[in-house]
């Protein structure tokens, strides 16, 4: 099996061994779509797993999350509907119940963060490009997060928070690769 390790930017990937093929996705849905897509025509990878940061939209969310559902949150998915489209906003990867909200809006303010956590447990900007990009390319993908903040005014620290989970996830990747 040949599984190719997406990662957002090079700080999360500061612990990964050199044996893992991996590659980064950039910041945004857009970007990760795209570098995802591009990885796997290149590549050919029998699994995609998408490791990376996402802040707590709910108190006490901390630690290593494998995402269930992950769900396009800024996409006016209800105004697509009416038109008679399907936004397939929402992708199902796993029979976890986390769910994660994936969007281009960086999450740090108390406002955002109580709207996104009626229906989500953590937040991203990569995760739903990724899982998209997957699906349409028709490679199963396994999508862990860790806790790196608790998507409010911390977040804007997230350059120095990163490092511990950096470390947790390349944990996770040589237990389960």
């Amino acid at each position: 099996m040949s599984v190719l390790v997406v990662i957002a930017v090079a700080a999360e990937a500061r612990y990964l061994p050199a044996e893992f093929d991996w590659t980064l996705a950039g910041i945004g849905k857009s970007a990760a779509a795209i570098s995802t897509t591009r990885a796997i025509l290149e590549r050919q990878p029998s699994l995609v797993i998408n490791a990376g940061t996402a802040g707590a939209l709910r108190d006490g969310l901390e630690g290593l999350h494998e995402i269930g559902v992950v769900v396009n949150h800024d996409m006016n998915a209800d105004a697509i509907r009416a038109l008679g489209f399907d936004p397939r906003e929402r992708l199902t990867l796993s029979d976890s119940d986390v769910v994660l909200a994936s969007g281009d809006v960086f999450v740090n303010d108390p406002v955002t963060r109580a709207r996104l956590a009626v229906d989500h447990h953590l937040v991203d900007m990569e995760g739903y490009g990724v899982a998209l990009a997957c699906r349409e390319l028709g490679v199963p993908v396994r999508m862990v997060k860790h806790v790196s903040d608790p998507a409010d005014e911390s977040a804007n620290d997230w350059p120095t928070l990163v490092d511990h989970s950096a470390r947790e996830l390349a944990a996770w990747l040589n237990a389960n690769v």
